[in-house]
């Protein structure tokens, strides 16, 4: 899954088809998912193994045959539980693609308008809807002539099962939906810190500040959320950002530790074992082989 940056405003697939699609197993640079949120809609599907997101407030632990349903503006990330999982995804701009004069109109409007809220996690052992998105991942794979009538179709059966099967709820009331909404903006501006600032010095005092909040209620807070100390989530994103250039530019070891935000190689190299597994030139030979 390709991710550029915290915030993701981009075009996805083509103008006329706004959807995109991404197979990811241990060898994809963003193997492990960091925190991030765009405008348009995200279905996940577990192929192989088991993952752990996070989405605003809530964790979702999904196995294989899972889908996990993300809305707009969502903040998600997580992590694989196993080196050999592997899964699928689309993310597509869901006005564009399914909003229209129909008569179904209203519903698709009240979930667009955050009235309806499908259900985050949707098991293997719901009816139906595991093998039409593995038939709608596995068209947009192929790309066979026609596909995107395919896939229009498919998405519209989807929501059209999530409806039928009572796979949603009513949103919460307005001032509970602003008190979250406000954390979880407090939560985006550290993000957007992290983004932006990652091959710069950064303390725990930064982080906390740009949350607007002191250190010790920021580390609760941030822990809370992301299941993840502040210090420890900034250097696993900085790794995530080295497998990045390691993978598309031809960069030493050395320039690339300090252009994220490391001034020890040693130091360095020894975080990338322990979150990957691997060293760092041993990783970059993997991805140049293609394996």
């Amino acid at each position: 899954m390709k991710h550029d940056g915290y915030n993701e405003f981009r075009q996805r697939g083509r103008f006329d088809f706004p959807i995109e699609f991404h197979h990811v197993d241990r060898h994809h640079p963003r193997f492990y998912m960091p925190y991030h949120w765009h405008m348009e809609y995200e279905i996940d599907l577990v192929v192989r193994g088991s993952v752990t997101l996070t989405l605003n407030e809530s964790q979702v632990h999904a196995e294989a045959g899972d889908i996990i349903f993300i809305r707009d503006g969502v903040v998600h990330g997580g992590h694989p539980e196993t080196t050999d999982t592997i899964y699928d995804c689309i993310v597509f701009d869901m006005k564009k693609m399914l909003a229209g004069s129909h008569t179904f109109q209203d519903r698709i409007e009240d979930v667009l308008k955050h009235v309806t809220l499908i259900n985050k996690y949707l098991p293997a052992s719901t009816p139906d809807i595991p093998r039409l998105i593995q038939h709608l991942f596995r068209s947009m794979k192929e790309e066979h002539t026609g596909y995107e009538l395919v896939v229009t179709g498919l998405l519209y059966t989807f929501f059209g099962f999530i409806f039928q099967q009572g796979l949603y709820h009513e949103a919460a009331s307005l001032p509970l939906r602003e008190h979250r909404r406000k954390r979880i903006t407090q939560l985006k501006q550290t993000f957007q810190l992290i983004d932006s600032q990652y091959q710069q010095p950064l303390t725990l005092t930064d982080l906390a500040q740009a949350a607007n909040l002191s250190p010790n209620y920021f580390c609760r807070f941030f822990q809370k959320i992301t299941h993840h100390s502040p210090i420890d989530y900034l250097n696993r994103y900085r790794i995530e950002m080295a497998c990045l250039k390691l993978t598309h530019t031809n960069d030493s070891i050395t320039e690339i530790a300090f252009s994220c935000g490391f001034n020890d190689v040693s130091y360095f190299i020894r975080l990338f074992r322990r979150y990957k597994e691997t060293s760092p030139r041993k990783y970059k030979q993997l991805m140049k082989e293609g394996k």
